[in-house]
Formats: structure tokens, C-alpha cells, sequence
């Protein structure tokens, strides 16, 4: 049997800076606040409670004094820094540079895009409730429009200019359809831009991931239930394998995948870490492969 890991898979960028980061005051310190999980896949986040790193929500974030608080990659509403002001919190921020910069452009297209009697209707192509979103709807008080899907253009006015972002992990392919959509009904004296903010990290990685799927007769997806760019990842993965299953970690495996197979794909979201790949990997080579 034929078991590989895609050398593509794992955290990206601005996940293993985070990580990075929360282990070097844990190392130093042994205790870190962390304000929501530091990365989407509960695998990790407990590996990481282990050595001391405690998750709190925005609630919890208003009662802290004096203490630090790791700011995880998705980012944080300009509200979160002004409580950890007034609080006396030190930030160690980790926001991915990626969002950070989508976050300014953001801010800037709501504060100096329109005159101030006419705000700006800034549109986010993205997952509502959403960490990052959460951080980006915060750029503009409160009153960007965040669209989930093609489905939900009819809440854009067609009649104001119109600012469309999109969050980092969502697919290009979904972008581009809205673009076109808002281009066949926005009015003809209406400005209309576009910015296509999605990270390369993920965008690049589909036709990769594809090849990678295609490839093997059985594809075990590891990734956690909450990760976004891993829904779309997995998408991708049974499109061009139909036997391709998403798994939390190798407890999950249905022994009855693996009949009759012999070459196995193993690969993963930016929020997976590689020793979880490696830990699935294992169990496959010790439970399904003959001497």
C-alpha cells in the first residue's frame, strides 16, 4: 500500500506565526490568553491547552486586567484593541499581514471613499459570524453587508456605489460569479469595484490539491469542523475523487474505506497541522497494511 501526505497541505503563513508566537510566551511564561481558538481544528487548540494556552471569548476579554492576550490570525474589529486599552491588556497580535491589509483597505474605502452624507455600501463576499468577517464588519462600524453566496445578491442596492471585498479564505470561483451578477444589475450611473481579496495560500492550492486527489484511490481529508478554507479544500478533493472523505483525526476511519485500496492520499486544510497528517498516517500504516 501506497500512503502519501501532499506536501501542500498544512498551516499556512499566518497560522504558523500565531503558533509560533503562542509558544514562545508559553515557553516563557507557561500561561497565554488567547481570544477565541487560535486556529480551527481542535486538535491543536487542546495540544496547545496542554502547555498553558487558556481560550476566552469577547465576554471574558471585558473582565481581564493586566494580563496578555494573543490575537489569532483572523483578526480583530478596532472594539477588541480599544478594551485592551482601557483594560490595561497587553496584545501580542498575531493577525495574518493578509487580512491586516484587506482590514485597511476596508477602512479606508468606509471613512474616505464617498462624501460623509453618503456612506459607502461595502459588500463582503463571506461566512456571517465569521472570526475574520467579524474583524472586517468591524472596519466599518458595523454596517458592511456581508453576502454569503450568490443566492443572497438581492440584499445589495443596486442603486448605490458599490465596494466588494471578500474574505481571504472563500472561493475565487464564488467571487467572480457575484461580480458578474452585481455587473448585469447595477444601474448605469452607479460606481461598482471590485477587489479581489482572497488569500493566494488557498486559491493556489485547488489545483494542486486536485492533482493530488486524483492521483489515489482513496483520499482521507484531515481537517477540523469549523475550518472555512478546509470546506473548500474538501470540495475540491471529492470533485476530482468521489472517494474522498473529511476526518477530524484517525479515530474517525472507516475500515471499510480502505478495502482493497492501494494507494492512499492524505492531506489537509491551512488550519491542519502536519503531525496530525503524520499521526493519521501512522495509524494507516499500523491497522490497514500487511507485513
Amino acid at each position: 500500500m501506497i500512503i502519501e501526505i501532499d506536501n501542500g497541505s498544512g498551516f499556512c503563513f499566518g497560522v504558523t506565526t500565531a503558533i509560533s508566537k503562542a509558544e514562545e510566551e508559553l515557553d516563557n511564561t507557561g500561561h497565554l490568553y488567547c481570544l477565541g481558538d487560535i486556529v480551527h481544528n481542535s486538535n491543536e487548540v487542546e495540544r496547545l491547552k496542554q502547555k498553558g494556552l487558556e481560550t476566552i471569548t469577547h465576554e471574558q476579554l471585558r473582565e481581564l486586567r493586566d494580563v496578555k492576550v494573543l490575537l489569532r490570525a483572523h483578526g480583530e474589529p478596532p472594539e477588541t484593541y480599544e478594551i485592551a486599552r482601557r483594560n490595561n491588556i497587553e496584545i501580542i497580535d498575531a493577525t495574518c499581514p493578509v487580512v491586516l491589509q484587506l482590514q485597511r483597505r476596508i477602512n479606508k474605502s468606509y471613512n474616505t471613499e464617498q462624501p460623509c452624507d453618503m456612506p459607502p455600501q461595502v459588500v463582503i463576499y463571506g461566512k456571517r459570524g465569521h472570526a475574520e468577517v467579524n474583524g472586517l464588519v468591524g472596519q466599518t462600524q458595523g454596517n458592511a453587508l456581508v453576502i454569503e453566496s450568490l443566492d443572497e445578491i438581492d440584499k445589495i442596492d443596486f442603486n448605490r456605489n458599490i465596494y466588494l471585498y471578500s474574505q481571504t479564505t472563500k472561493s475565487l470561483q464564488g467571487f467572480k460569479a457575484i461580480v458578474e451578477e452585481i455587473k448585469k444589475r447595477i444601474a448605469h450611473d452607479v460606481e461598482f469595484k471590485s477587489f479581489d481579496t482572497i488569500c493566494r495560500s488557498v486559491a493556489n492550492r485547488i489545483p494542486q490539491i486536485r492533482q493530488f486527489a486524483a492521483r489515489h484511490e482513496l483520499i482521507l481529508f484531515v481537517c477540523g469542523s469549523k475550518s472555512s478554507n478546509g470546506k473548500i479544500l474538501f470540495a475540491e478533493c471529492l470533485d476530482a475523487n468521489p472517494n474522498s472523505h473529511m476526518i477530524s483525526n484517525e479515530s474517525e476511519i472507516n475500515p471499510q474505506w480502505l478495502q482493497g485500496k492501494h494507494s492512499i492520499g492524505i492531506c489537509g486544510a491551512t488550519s491542519t497541522p502536519r503531525w496530525l497528517m503524520n499521526k493519521v498516517k501512522i495509524f494507516v500504516e499500523n491497522n490497514f497494511t500487511t507485513p
